[in-house]
Order: C-alpha cells, then structure tokens, then sequence
C-alpha cells in the first residue's frame, strides 16, 4: 500500500530535507528513509511501504531460492538474488523495487551494479501478502510487464498456488497455474521444475 507521508516526514525534517511531492520521489530521497525493517519501493515517483514479512512468507522465499540456486548453478544459466535488493527499471519506472526474488540470466549479468541491480531481471517472484494482495496481483503485475521482465511468479502461500506469467508483445499471458500435488515449471528457466508442495509448506 502506498506509505502515509507523515509517517516519513520527521524523518526528513532531521535532515533539513523538503520531503518530495507526490509522484517525484527518486532513489536519492529513497535512500533518506530509516532502516527500520520495513520495505520501501518508490514506483513510478510515489513511494510505496510494506510491513516486515511474515514467516510464512520468508520460508516460500527461502525454499523457492534454494531449488533456484542449485538449478543455476549446475546450469550455469545465470544467478539468483533474495531480498532486499534494489533493482532499478527501465526510465525509472522502479526507483528502486524490491522483488522478493530476482533471477538474472548469464547473458543479462551485465546490469548487476556494486550497489544495485540496473535494468529489468530475465525473472521476478512477489510472494503475495494477506494484507496486500493487489499490490503484487495488479500494481506490481502492470509495472513488470512495462518494465520487460519476463517471467513473473506469483505465490500464494495461503492457497497454494504458483502462477507464471510470461511477457508476449509487451504484456503478460498466464504461462500456467499449478497448485498442490503439482509441479511448476519456468519457460525463461528451461529446464527448472519445482514443486508447489517442496516450496509452501501445508
């Protein structure tokens, strides 16, 4: 959900800092904002807050990161990151996000930065949240299609779902819907399967 700007003000006040206008937000004011365990996005210039995940959430996250990493590693096809991480899209459309999972092909390596991930990953996966599911379902999904990513996963933990949707003429089609009892599979990824039961716990 987008950020009350209250709640940043004081905190841009004990820098003599004006607090950007809506819509105007950039990486510089975003890396104002306390370290105080919430996740901060600022997308198309308005900046955007969510709680500390959930466990349920960290252990999708973890597991999921686990299979990826073995894949890629014996594949060699490219490398895996785990928030928090900052990638920043294309013309700023993502300033920075922070995907739950980012996956970067070999011959994409090239936007990996010292501090930050310039340019759109080959894979992007949101877990989704109870409290804000939209904003990974609609707001996130819209942007990464803009942006170029690929491949999108989307997660439901508490319905045991795994989507993936693929980017075709500049926007997503459902690649495929796989609950319990069945595996997922990646098209950018060939090869990699996982299953939805080794991924989200019961």
């Amino acid at each position: 959900m987008r950020i009350v700007r209250e709640t940043v003000t004081a905190n841009y006040a004990a820098r003599s800092v004006q607090l950007p206008a809506h819509g105007a937000w950039t990486y510089d004011d975003y890396a104002l904002l306390p370290d105080d365990g919430k996740r901060y996005e600022v997308i198309r210039g308005e900046l955007y807050m969510s709680a500390a995940p959930r466990p349920l959430h960290q252990r999708v996250i973890t597991r999921l990161s686990f299979f990826l990493e073995g894949f890629l590693e014996n594949s060699a096809l490219g490398t895996v990151f785990v928030a928090p991480i900052d990638v920043i899209l294309p013309q700023k459309l993502g300033d920075p996000v922070q995907p739950d999972i980012v996956v970067v092909r070999r011959e994409s390596l090239h936007i990996i930065d010292e501090l930050n991930i310039q340019g759109a990953p080959d894979l992007v996966v949101e877990v989704l949240s109870p409290s804000s599911p939209a904003h990974d379902r609609n707001l996130k999904y819209d942007l990464y299609a803009e942006a170029g990513v690929q491949e999108y996963w989307i997660i439901d933990p508490h319905r045991r779902t795994v989507e993936i949707h693929l980017l075709r003429s500049g926007a997503y089609v459902q690649h495929g819907k796989w609950e319990e009892g069945e595996a997922a599979r990646s098209a950018v990824l060939e090869g990699f399967t996982v299953s939805v039961d080794e991924i989200i716990p019961a």
